[in-house]
């Protein structure tokens, strides 16, 4: 991740988070006290985002000393001890919960991911996320997919093209918006298209594009589109993906299978910091 997007992006979270001080902490605590906290697993996942929380710590009193006992994309316990805290009680006060945000956000989609990759290991699928992100918050959820052993699709809208239903309607044809792009782009850019029908796959099939995305159809219509592409380019399973479906997708020979739940609906980690003296 970039240094100066991560610093700005905590700036912004602590700003939200305690825009004129934290009045209580402020109220209670003498500016002369240090302390000494943990950072708690409450229960099972993978980790992601604990170089984030230590920065959090970090922009606020660069005397914290903050020291992780695993490393992102690491799996851990119930119970488990993250990380040791010592530094003033008031950093870590202030620190504590816009550091437990961005770890219990992360740690929640590198852990659904990991399931999701977990159900497809015996095929060829790879399991992708999708731009279904916090705005703002791309990067940091992206690379807990990372972390939990998934990969990650286009980034952004710039990275790459992906003619999707409401492009073709604009443009008439699957042919008509490949053309489009290539009388812009003659080379350099990649292309996928999202076809929701064996006519759809095979008309970008003959347009030469480098993906195609098979957009919520039936397991019996996948089928038919993975035979007939046959390993020509790669395919890519899309819409409607959950635990117990993914598996059966993924038997199907598909290359890939995007899944936003992995950033739209992963439940956050408990994970808690305790103060020990």
């Amino acid at each position: 991740m970039d240094d100066k997007f991560l610093d700005r992006i905590i700036a912004e979270a602590l700003k939200e988070d305690m825009p004129a001080g934290d009045l209580t902490s402020e109220s209670i605590v003498s500016r002369g006290s240090f302390s000494r906290a943990s950072i708690v697993a409450r229960q099972a996942g993978i980790l992601a985002g604990i170089d984030v929380a230590k920065r959090v710590f970090e922009k606020i009193d660069r005397e914290v000393s903050f020291t992780s006992f695993l490393r992102d994309g690491e799996k851990f316990r119930k119970n488990e001890r993250l990380a040791l805290i010592e530094g003033k009680s008031l950093a870590l006060l202030q620190g504590e919960r816009t550091a437990l945000n961005f770890l219990q956000r992360m740690s929640g989609i590198a852990t659904l991911t990991h399931r999701y990759v977990k159900a497809v290991e015996m095929t060829k699928a790879k399991i992708l996320d999708t731009r279904k992100t916090t705005p703002c918050l791309r990067a940091l959820e992206k690379y807990a997919v990372r972390m939990g052993g998934g990969m990650n699709h286009r980034m952004n809208l710039s990275e790459m093209v992906l003619i999707k239903d409401n492009h073709r309607r604009l443009a008439g044809t699957i042919s008509e918006a490949v053309s489009r792009v290539r009388e812009r782009f003659p080379v350099g850019v990649k292309i996928e298209v999202e076809a929701s029908s064996l006519e759809e796959v095979k008309e970008a099939l003959v347009c030469g594009v480098d993906m195609i995305m098979l957009d919520n159809m039936s397991l019996e219509e996948m089928k038919a589109a993975v035979e007939f592409v046959s390993g020509r380019i790669p395919v890519e399973a899309s819409g409607r993906m959950n635990l117990k479906r993914i598996k059966e997708v993924a038997n199907l020979g598909v290359d890939f299978i995007s899944v936003g739940a992995l950033t739209h609906s992963s439940p956050a980690i408990d994970i808690s910091m305790e103060f020990l003296e």
